[in-house]
């Protein structure tokens, strides 16, 4: 990935993670109550949807998912007036995700294995692509990433719902982020353990 593209998916993760957040609390700390500042948080990714607009002139998948989620966010809202059906929507993302990425070990190339040959240069990627259907120690490596982070982003959802309707509602966004934080800490570093111990990082580097 060049330094262009890690610097846009740092602003990328900004404005979908840190940006609600803040607008959120910001919100909160200004007197809002709970509903309407959740709806205000949900919005705040509009601002990387723009700028991708503002730059590229078109929406690539990942913003037209948020777009999606924030359509989502705002009929529950409009519908139910509820703050903590709010932040248990939060686990419909994350639950669909994990899914996706279980689902997709069905499919010729598997989500993760997919995106790091998307974002990676074209002798990279063809590498990646003849490890995995001719390696199998990549190959089960890969399948046990896809393990990994699938059920992490599943047990994120889960526990987003259970917070969200058994803690305060002021504590649930900031907890829910710490939340998927640990559980990619925890997948990726078993990632990375079962790819040292198997071999399969050494072929990664040729």
């Amino acid at each position: 990935m060049s330094a262009a593209s890690g610097a846009r998916t740092l602003l990328t993760l900004g404005l979908d993670v840190v940006a609600p957040l803040a607008v959120f609390y910001g919100a909160r700390a200004l007197g809002l109550d709970p509903w309407l500042a959740l709806v205000l948080g949900v919005l705040a990714p509009a601002g990387a949807i723009a700028l991708t607009w503002a730059r590229d002139r078109h929406l690539d998948t990942t913003a037209v998912f948020v777009i999606a989620a924030m359509a989502l966010s705002l009929v529950i809202a409009l519908f139910t007036g509820d703050p903590r059906a709010l932040l248990a929507r939060e686990s419909w993302v994350t639950g669909a995700i994990g899914a996706w990425m279980l689902v997709s070990m069905a499919l010729r190339r598997p989500f993760l294995l997919d995106i790091a040959i998307k974002i990676s240069p074209p002798g990279t990627a063809a590498r990646y692509d003849a490890l995995w259907t001719g390696d199998p120690v990549f190959h089960r490596w890969m399948v046990g990433a896809c393990w990994a982070w699938g059920l992490a982003f599943v047990l994120d959802a889960a526990g987003r719902v259970v917070m969200a309707y058994t803690l305060p509602v002021d504590s649930v966004p900031l907890l829910g982020v710490l939340l998927l934080v640990a559980l990619l800490v925890i997948a990726q570093g078993g990632v990375l353990l079962h790819g040292w111990r198997s071999g399969a990082l050494r072929l990664l580097r040729g």
